[in-house]
């Protein structure tokens, strides 16, 4: 990790301002450089050294304007999942077009969409993009467009791919929401799938460290990393370690296929239902080239789950 790498009086700009957004910011702030955190409203709580910044980047006038006079442009933005086929290719047209204007790098936080079903093979940087989902087919091409650019030299970008998310301040994932609450109150604990099966999940710290890294280390530039990953375990050792952090047995409901449920709503389940493949062949990541090159390894699961219950206590303590 450059926890050293000088600091930078030009912004990084982060687009997005969800727990990946919100983590990167504070991440580039700890590391010393000034940081601009955009979206459409501009309206969340303030974090010391971050500039907030009202922004369209769906836009070519938006994606400018946000990333104005950047070095590092992180593009964090992510959409409602029905949505998502229909708006991510206009964020990536305004945003590339934006930094091939300004000169900006561009980190991408990406995901393991375009591999499509595997079979229970490890997905490495140098697996194939087969991908039949039509998120699967959108986030495939969006990436080509992405390498493309940087190939033709119009733009430098690289891209880090991310496993599930799990973490601090992470709500909209198979190990959040639906999960947290209910181990803590013993309540409903959703699953979905085979949680027999070896299930990679990235802890959103580590999604947050290895984009800073990406944005500071030039050389990483032009092709996708895996970004810091612990080794994949079923989701039922996840719950086993859940429970012994919190002190009592879960209340688990597996759901064997998409359907409504707990914070997963109709819409929400009838846009998953081509993806549920997730869940019904082990998704084993491997990132040892970021931790080989950069000197990094994720946090343990351990830690992961410790961190993540303080976070949901104090969350459901509040509301």
């Amino acid at each position: 990790m450059s926890a050293a790498a000088p600091q930078s009086y030009a912004p990084h700009t982060v687009l997005g301002s969800g727990p990946a957004g919100t983590g990167l910011a504070r991440e580039l702030v700890r590391r010393g450089h000034p940081v601009r955190l955009v979206d459409r409203k501009a309206d969340g709580p303030g974090i010391e050294g971050v500039e907030r910044f009202a922004a369209d980047v769906s836009t070519a006038d938006g994606a400018r304007a946000a990333a104005g006079d950047a070095a590092v442009v992180y593009h964090c933005v992510n959409v409602d999942y029905h949505l998502q086929t229909e708006v991510m290719p206009r964020v990536q047209a305004a945003v590339l077009a934006a930094v091939e204007t300004t000169g900006a790098r561009l980190v991408v936080l990406d995901t393991l969409y375009p591999y499509g079903e595997t079979g229970g093979a490890v997905m490495t940087e140098d697996s194939p993009w087969q991908a039949t989902s039509r998120k699967g087919r959108m986030r495939a091409e969006l990436d080509e467009r992405y390498l493309a650019a940087h190939r033709a030299g119009r733009a430098r970008v690289a891209l880090g791919r991310s496993a599930d998310f799990v973490g601090p301040g992470v709500l909209n994932s198979s190990l959040g929401a639906a999960v947290f609450p209910g181990a803590l109150t013993g309540g409903e604990v959703l699953a979905f799938g085979d949680i027999d099966l070896p299930h990679s999940y990235t802890d959103i710290r580590d999604v947050a460290a290895g984009l800073a890294t990406l944005g500071e280390r030039p050389e990483g530039d032009g092709r996708v990393w895996h970004l810091p990953t612990a080794p994949a375990v079923s989701t039922r050792e996840i719950h086993t370690v859940i429970e012994k952090r919190v002190g009592r047995p879960l209340n688990v409901t597996v759901l064997a296929e998409p359907r409504p449920a707990g914070p997963f709503d109709e819409r929400f389940m009838a846009e998953y239902a081509e993806m549920f493949y997730q869940h019904t062949e082990p998704q084993i990541m491997e990132s040892a080239a970021f931790e080989r090159s950069y000197g990094v390894a994720p946090k343990p699961l351990a830690d992961t789950v410790d961190a993540t219950v303080t976070w949901y206590e104090e969350w459901l303590g509040s509301r």
